[in-house]
Order: structure tokens, then C-alpha cells, then sequence
């Protein structure tokens, strides 16, 4: 179980194995305590379809060319490449934008996690603070056997070879190709919650930054009195050393 009493570096430490493979990359992370995960709030609601209004604004009748030149869009379409895959996340923008569709109705955190995914184009996984053991490890992938999961469907996936993944002393809590594990998964009863924001080379640390503070701000509008026990950024250098927040 995460100690609440943990401080901020021992809560999250970056490989040498990240730096090196990964140079320029950034893994946000936000951690708060004292918050409530309602099946719906009113106050969300309409974040949510002032969301989906500014984006059908804004990106409705682009050419699929344009659209997928938005944002931080190429730095990821670059990343998934490397792995024959897709960005799902600009796929969801297109859903989103250009064919009607709505924002998932899921319960208040992960939608909070939704909003700025969607607005910001930052891949973001959530997780159940109380439910790690610190500390959090940003890492990539090697192929081994400790790489093996189960994803919230119960099927068993690996980290691919060379992805940025994160985890804990138990096992991996999400990776950006083969996404969240299903263990430590945010539910009804969570009242302490960890966001992870992958970013590829080429998506600046501020723009990390700023969508942490964006689901920050999501959160305490429904749950105002929550409290923020971490929000920080590492930035892999490219020089194979360790690092945790206080040693940057």
C-alpha cells in the first residue's frame, strides 16, 4: 500500500534504462488524496459538453491531413509508428469532432483524465494511489517476464520491447502501446488517485505540465477539499543516470 506520508521523491524514481532509450521524453505525474469518484456530476457535465462543442468548432471541417497535424498529434503518430500502431487518442478526437460522437460516460475521475486527454492530446493513464507500493517506476520495456500483465479485459499483454511503461514493486501498472493493467484501477471507492501523462519526444515538458494542472483543476470541481500530494515532471536526458524529482 502507498504510504500518504511518502514524500514526493520516494514516490517516483525514473531508470537509467527510461533515460537512455528514451531522450527528450516526459512522464508527468499527479497525485491527490482526498477525492470522490461519483458516477456522474453535474458540474463535469458541462465541461464535458463545452468540450465536445469547442472541438467540433475548431477541428470539425479539417481534411483528415490537417487534422492529424494538430497539436502534439505528429509526435505521437511518430511513436506508435515505431510499434505498427495507431494513436487511439487522435482517433477519439476524430470521433469526437467529425462524426458526433460523445465523450465516454464513465465515473468522475477517469473522466476528468478524459476532458484534458481529449483537449490536450496527452496520453494519460490513471491508477489507485492507495492501492501501490511506492516507489513508481518510469521504465521501457525489455521483454522480460516482469513485463507481463493483465489488462482490465483479464487478458494477459506485455510491455513491448522499447515502450515507456511505469510500475510499482507488484508489476506494471500501464504502457502506451498496450495500455492500463487492471490491477490498481480507479473505481467507486477510490479516495486517492495517481495520473500518468506520457510524452513522446518532440511534446514539451510545459505542455505536460499544463495538463496536469488542467486535471488538477478538474478534479477539485467535484471534489473541492482534495489535495494535491504530488505533481511533477521527469524529462528522460539521455545520459543513462537515475533520477527522481528532487535530483533533476
Amino acid at each position: 500500500m502507498h504510504d500518504r506520508a511518502t514524500g514526493v521523491a520516494d514516490l517516483v524514481v525514473a531508470t537509467p534504462a527510461w533515460h537512455a532509450a528514451h531522450p527528450g521524453a516526459v512522464v508527468g505525474v499527479l497525485a491527490v488524496q482526498g477525492v470522490v469518484n461519483p458516477a456522474s456530476h453535474p458540474g463535469l457535465d458541462r465541461v464535458k459538453d463545452e468540450l465536445e462543442m469547442d472541438l467540433r468548432a475548431r477541428y470539425g471541417d479539417l481534411e483528415r491531413p490537417a487534422l492529424r497535424e494538430v497539436g502534439v498529434l505528429p509526435a505521437y503518430a511518430a511513436y506508435y509508428k515505431r510499434f505498427g500502431q495507431r494513436y487511439h487518442v487522435a482517433m477519439q478526437l476524430e470521433s469526437v469532432a467529425q462524426k458526433g460522437k460523445s465523450l465516454p460516460r464513465v465515473a468522475a475521475l477517469v473522466e476528468a483524465m478524459f476532458v484534458a486527454e481529449l483537449r490536450n492530446q496527452i496520453l494519460t493513464a490513471g491508477h489507485d494511489l492507495d492501492a501501490l507500493v511506492s516507489p513508481v517506476r518510469i521504465d521501457t520495456g525489455t521483454g522480460a517476464d516482469g513485463e507481463r500483465y493483465l489488462a482490465p479485459n483479464d487478458n494477459e499483454t506485455a510491455v513491448k520491447p522499447g515502450d515507456m511503461y511505469v510500475a510499482d514493486a507488484r508489476g506494471v501498472l500501464s504502457a502506451i502501446v498496450t495500455g492500463p493493467a487492471a490491477y490498481a484501477r480507479i473505481g467507486p471507492e477510490t479516495t486517492a488517485a495517481l495520473f500518468v501523462a506520457y510524452a513522446p519526444p518532440g511534446v514539451a515538458r510545459e505542455l505536460v505540465e499544463g495538463h496536469l494542472t488542467e486535471i488538477e483543476a478538474t478534479i477539485h470541481l467535484v471534489s473541492p477539499t482534495a489535495e494535491t500530494v504530488a505533481n511533477l515532471t521527469v524529462t528522460a536526458d539521455g545520459d543513462g543516470e537515475a533520477r527522481r524529482p528532487d535530483g533533476e
